[in-house]
């Protein structure tokens, strides 16, 4: 064990640089990192809230919108089945399985075929819908494809059902696609390294360091940015709409400057077929918001306006008409302008939001909190007040109780500080004050390894054994107990950063690598050091 080939000695070499050259920017001035060579890593470690500063938000998701949505597309599905069967000219009309009375009750939407003996053909077409199987997260863990939709017929009437799979698998997803929003509505730019993350299955934690203001991230966060294009229906008379008597999927709708207009609910584009949106000026020098769409969006929005040539049309965001343009002529290049809406700082912001896409689900704030630097600061100076009271205190006592092989523990110990400093730089692990407990505790366990190897090789000394076997015996019988104790306390980590969230995380990472970094500074990097330095000076009796 005493015994080091060339490449293990190179090994270690390359360990203790790595942790050097990745924990070195930490050290150096902004001006310093950027004049660093290319190979180079520049990466610093990012603070977290509680030591930076900043806005921490809960917020709460109706993810119920998620299922009713979903209900919704079904039954327009059902919808555009029954209408492509009712056009087809291949087959005679008695023969043709359109349904009628199709609605949304509680889980299920329902048809009813208009000719209750073509049940089979109704099958047939509704089946595919209830095929479909949705993937991702969920999908993966509870072992393959979610059927999400069943089918079950009474007679003439077809009920399709969500399964609990189907929905649970809509509410996760809509939130992971509403932390996507948030992170391009917070940091489009991607350098305020905000903290976010699921709480629960309708819960999310946003957490900006640095920040001043809840209220600012609130409003840009909270905003729904719900894009969508539809038909105007005209030819309705005023007293038609103010008695509600419209037919069904037509909706009358406000308008940004007042009065209202009316609708149908069947989107032609939606935001989610946005490519780009970015703000700029029309022909007047008026702020707009210039929109690509994609190729589907293109194709369905030069479709319908080649068809509607002269009919207007309304661009509706978060439930309001903000403009409803008549159709000149077909648009065929998948761009366009949304105009009237504000000024410079208005347009810059509703094209940021488009950009990041609509929330799929409505939040609301149930907590918030925050932070001011002072206070930061003063979490810093006491954190790193400890942790080097707690460095200094155990360095004293090793040198005092073991000596020159204290001086290698304390050794040791320095790169183990610089290996966590690195390796958390370099993965951008934030550091916490609990991240901060969880370095002083590795301080601690990283020397508590070679304790148990010191006494070890004491004890075979005081049996008798030469230096070479006490050192041998030493770290051969401490090593299956070090590996037991470090393995529990990993174990233990895991569990902390699998369940836990925010701070109880932040502990887990520190404590977790600690963990690994000691275990190669107390039992390889102190046996080389002090095997290096027997077979140089090759002592009668140890001086431990």
């Amino acid at each position: 064990m005493l015994t080091f080939p060339r490449w293990k000695v190179i090994m270690i070499a390359l360990v203790c640089l790595f942790g050097i050259v990745t924990a070195l920017p930490n050290f150096l001035s902004e001006n310093q990192r950027d004049g660093l060579p290319g190979f180079m890593p520049e990466q610093t470690l990012s603070l977290g809230l509680d030591l930076q500063g900043g806005v921490h938000l809960l917020f709460g998701a109706e993810t119920e919108d998620v299922v009713a949505a979903r209900l919704a597309n079904l039954a327009d599905q059902i919808r555009d089945l029954s209408r492509e069967e009712g056009r087809r000219r291949d087959v005679p009309r008695a023969e043709r399985a359109t349904f009628t009375g199709v609605r949304v009750d509680g889980q299920s939407v329902s048809a009813t075929l208009r000719i209750p003996e073509l049940t089979d053909r109704g099958r047939e077409l509704l089946l595919p819908l209830t095929q479909s199987q949705v993937g991702g997260t969920l999908n993966a863990a509870l072992g393959g494809g979610i059927q999400e939709v069943t089918m079950e017929r009474d007679g003439a009437t077809f009920t399709l059902t969500l399964t609990e799979p189907g929905i649970e698998f809509q509410k996760r997803d809509a939130i992971a696609r509403s932390m996507q929003v948030i992170r391009k509505r917070v940091d489009p730019a991607g350098t305020k390294e905000i903290t976010l993350q699921p709480q629960g299955s309708d819960r999310i934690i946003l957490e900006v360091p640095g920040a001043s203001d809840p209220e600012e991230i609130k409003r840009v966060v909270g905003k729904t940015a719900k894009l969508s294009f539809h038909d105007v229906i005209t030819g309705l008379s005023a007293s038609d709409i103010q008695n509600g008597r419209l037919r069904p999927r037509q909706k009358e709708m406000p308008l940004k400057d007042g009065g209202t207009i009316v609708i149908n609910e069947r989107v032609i584009v939606s935001g989610d077929d946005l490519t780009d949106a970015k703000p700029s000026f029309d022909q007047r020098g008026q702020p707009v918001v210039s929109f690509t769409f994609n190729l589907a969006g293109s194709k369905r929005f030069g479709t319908h306006t080649a068809n509607n040539v002269g009919r207007p049309f309304a661009i509706v965001l978060d439930g309001v008409v903000i403009s409803a343009p008549n159709i000149i002529g077909p648009i065929l290049g998948g761009s366009g302008m949304i105009t009237g809406s504000g000024d410079i700082a208005e347009v810059n912001e509703l094209a940021t939001l488009l950009k990041a896409g609509a929330l799929p689900v409505k939040l609301t704030v149930l907590a918030e909190r925050t932070v001011g630097p002072d206070l930061g600061a003063d979490n810093i100076e006491a954190g790193s007040t400890a942790a080097m009271i707690g460095f200094v205190l155990v360095i004293l006592y090793m040198v005092a109780s073991y000596g020159r092989f204290g001086l290698a523990a304390n050794l040791a110990l320095i790169t183990n500080l610089v290996l966590i400093t690195g390796v958390l730089s370099l993965f951008q692990a934030t550091l916490t004050l609990p991240g901060i407990a969880g370095i002083v505790l590795t301080i601690g366990m990283a020397v508590d390894a070679n304790v148990l190897i010191f006494e070890r090789i004491r004890e075979e000394q005081r049996a008798g054994a030469k230096p070479f076997q006490a050192m041998e015996r030493g770290y051969g019988q401490a090593f299956s107990t070090i590996m037991d104790a470090n393995i529990t306390t990993f174990i233990a980590a895991a569990v902390l950063y699998f369940l836990g969230s925010g701070p109880v995380q932040g502990f887990a990472v520190t404590l977790g690598i600690g963990i690994l970094t000691s275990m190669f500074t107390a039992v390889v990097l102190t046996r080389y050091v002090l095997s290096s330095w027997l077979k140089r000076a090759r002592p009668t009796t140890l001086p431990i």
